[in-house]
């Protein structure tokens, strides 16, 4: 059986920084690999006046590092056509017609269409009525949207874009992209819990004592200034990226492994995460904002000297957080979440704290104490990026004499080779796409019950005049994060910050 994929991309963006870092090599890995063979083309649009031989030069100047042969060169970009359009204009939505058409039947792709927009939300709804009212979209054949985040600004405004769309597309044409959701050991955190009895069977309050997440990235916002200042970390990480990792971590066994059970149990999982009134919002989440700093002989300058950022600027480059889940599974557990620019290394991680054994049989007969507190605790770590495996904190015993306990870490990590070799996020998720298959994207509902967690952490904030910047460049986020989980008796498991200062490099 055939794995050819028989389909039309239009990307409304075409010439822009994501279609050329991530969409074009990925659809030349789904080309080489055979999954886009003869039958497929690609429209790219923008306003830029280019030519199809101009733009077949760009889209090869993309894939370069993948070193494709001269042939693979040729015979893929043969597949790709420009038009320059303006979204407002609806006569140029006649002229996209026009070749549509022509490359529908030059390519036998049988009215299969895929809309790729790689541009800001607000033109969502203006080029999805076009499509619907220029005929673009075909009667036979599927017609499927792939969106970017951010999809919306708050909830009113993601209600308002998803009205515009749904308008014309129906739910399940709408694939809303979080490339996360794409990555090989995000769809791990799955195979983890429910492949394994060890893990789902403690996968609860009774044997959990704390589930932390974090994002850490060791860059500062370059380029992005201008974008980042309007968003902030809450926005850009948390309202989808973090919650979208959280309810993998929270959500019931689905029934069977498929897309409408999976996307079911996350919605449940979303919904029993507790929406917080401005006042526990304070209480329970932090923010921050890098100043300048040193790490290992390298200088920093702090976030409002980067270009395109507000000489005054409040917007936070750091977000750390207690949530709390009231379900029946996790009532009592925090799960602590942390996403911040400029930390000390790059890295995403999960750990799961399991509660200490009841009583320390192994402490000195002449203490009365009986508590386990100075066991270490078995830790489950999943690791996302850069490295991805897993490790699992047990204790042993310590070799010599006497009984002392020693943690003994069971430590996986993917090989470089197969690394290399596994697919990217986009190319994965486009691939789903073209296969119908939405289990990886964010649904609507998801996105909705998001944006309520969020907006109330938002509007406490912007209430109050925060003292930025907190924390300096190269450290794991500001004194309040830390503070987070002291009160509740715990700590972050994962602080790369410290061994740079024992070693005087920060």
């Amino acid at each position: 059986m055939s794995n050819e994929q028989i389909a039309l991309f239009t990307i409304f963006g075409g010439t822009g920084d994501l279609a050329q870092r991530k969409l074009y090599p990925s659809l030349f890995r789904l080309f080489r690999k055979g999954f886009l063979k003869e039958r497929f083309a690609v429209i790219g649009t923008a306003r830029r006046e280019w030519s199809h031989e101009y733009y077949r030069d760009i889209v090869r100047g993309t894939i370069q590092e993948l070193e494709p042969t001269e042939k693979e060169l040729a015979d893929f970009t043969s597949h790709f056509y420009y038009q320059a359009h303006n979204v407002t204009d609806t006569e140029h939505y006649h002229n996209l017609k026009v070749l549509a058409t022509e490359l529908d039947r030059k390519y036998q792709l049988d009215n299969n269409r895929i809309f790729y927009l790689a541009m800001a939300p607000n033109f969502f709804g203006v080029i999805t009525e076009h499509l619907k009212s220029e005929q673009i979209i075909t009667e036979n054949g599927f017609n499927r949207l792939i969106i970017e985040k951010p999809f919306g600004t708050d909830y009113q405004s993601a209600e308002k874009l998803n009205n515009e769309i749904r308008a014309v597309f129906e739910e399940d044409q709408i694939f809303r992209i979080d490339h996360y959701l794409g990555k090989e050991m995000i769809q791990n955190i799955s195979a983890v819990r429910f492949g394994n009895n060890i893990f789902e069977s403690l996968w609860n309050n009774k044997y959990i004592d704390n589930i932390q997440v974090t994002l850490s990235e060791s860059l500062g916002v370059e380029e992005r200034g201008g974008y980042y200042d309007k968003s902030g970390a809450l926005k850009d990480m948390v309202q989808n990226h973090i919650l979208q990792v959280v309810s993998l971590l929270v959500m019931e066994p689905p029934a069977i492994f498929s897309e409408k059970t999976i996307r079911e149990e996350k919605v449940k999982a979303l919904n029993s995460i507790r929406v917080y009134s401005e006042k526990e919002a304070m209480k329970n989440f932090v923010r921050g904002q890098y100043g300048p700093g040193q790490l290992d002989g390298k200088s920093f300058i702090s976030y409002r000297d980067e270009t395109n950022v507000e000489p005054e600027s409040q917007t936070e480059t750091f977000v750390a957080g207690k949530l709390v889940v009231d379900n029946f599974r996790w009532r009592g557990v925090p799960f602590y979440i942390r996403t911040g620019k400029q930390l000390t290394e790059k890295g995403t991680r999960i750990n799961v704290v399991f509660k200490p054994t009841p009583i320390n049989v192994f402490r000195d007969p002449s203490e009365n104490a009986c508590d386990a507190e100075d066991i270490p605790r078995n830790i489950l770590t999943i690791y996302i990026q850069p490295t991805e495996g897993f490790q699992l904190t047990l204790n042993g015993k310590e070799i010599g004499s006497g009984f002392n306990i020693d943690p003994i870490k069971l430590d996986y990590r993917h090989s470089a080779e197969s690394l290399d070799n596994s697919p990217e996020a986009y190319e994965k998720l486009i691939l789903d796409c073209l296969q119908g298959d939405g289990t990886n994207f964010t649904h609507w509902d998801e996105v909705a019950q998001s944006w309520r967690i969020v907006d109330v952490i938002r509007h406490a904030w912007d209430k109050e005049t925060p003292d930025f910047p907190n924390y300096p460049s190269g450290t794991m986020g500001p004194q309040c994060a830390f503070d987070l989980l002291s009160r509740d008796g715990f700590e972050w498991i994962w602080h790369p910050d410290e061994w740079y200062r024992e070693h005087g490099k920060l």
